[in-house]
């Protein structure tokens, strides 16, 4: 039977958002087991749905997918010792997979994801030159309707005010390359993460960003 995300997950995430300390998780960590195995049972779920049409996904480990829920504070403000959400990766830099696709669980901040996310400089000159020489596709792919009625194009988080160096400022491609990350993201409701069939619906949506996936990883093949 197909895994479902349950209400007593998100309950948690609730309650931790409001008791982000070592004493109450400590206190709660039966409730923080059962949460974790519901997300991993998800996953798996969602991995055996996205093989459907990309094969690879297939040897993720659900478990080794799912980001830690330990904060690294050493450099940080904030000192919150957990985070707020569950965090599943799909390749995005895991293994030998430059894209991928990423499930963010957060009470009424949750979030379905995919491209390639804050890559390496080398990396990101490559996938930019990619996009200089074969901009066409690039935007054919932005530009196809499952695409467009699942994502409103792509994420412009710390989009740089030039175009980088070694590359002509009138490309007609610049505004991409400005780009650091190429990330497109659906919100997704708490009432559609626990729906019996979301991991077959979430899959339909990872689906129209295989094309985009595909492309950025064009140039590692």
């Amino acid at each position: 039977m197909s895994a479902v995300i349950k209400n007593s997950t998100l309950l948690f995430l609730k309650d931790l958002h409001k008791n982000n300390n070592r004493e109450w998780f400590n206190e709660n960590k039966g409730r923080y087991t059962a949460a974790n195995t519901n997300v991993s049972d998800f996953v798996e779920t969602l991995i055996e749905e996205i093989g459907e049409f990309d094969e690879e996904i297939l040897k993720t480990d659900a478990k080794k997918a799912l980001f830690r829920i330990y904060r690294d504070v050493r450099f940080s403000k904030d000192k919150s010792p957990y985070k707020t959400n569950f965090g599943a990766g799909l390749g995005m830099g895991k293994g030998n997979r430059i894209s991928g696709y990423y499930l963010h669980i957060e009470p009424g901040k949750s979030f379905l994801a995919g491209g390639v996310y804050q890559p390496e400089p080398t990396v990101l000159k490559e996938i930019r030159k990619e996009i200089s020489m074969n901009g066409k596709e690039f935007l054919s792919i932005l530009q196809q309707d499952e695409f467009r009625n699942n994502f409103r194009g792509l994420s412009v988080e710390n989009k740089l005010q030039r175009v980088p160096v070694g590359f002509e400022k009138d490309d007609p491609m610049a505004e991409f390359l400005k780009l650091k990350s190429f990330i497109v993201v659906h919100p997704v409701s708490n009432e559609a993460l626990m729906k019996e069939n979301a991991a077959e619906s979430f899959a339909k949506i990872y689906k129209s960003i295989k094309p985009l996936n595909d492309f950025l990883r064009a140039p590692f093949l």
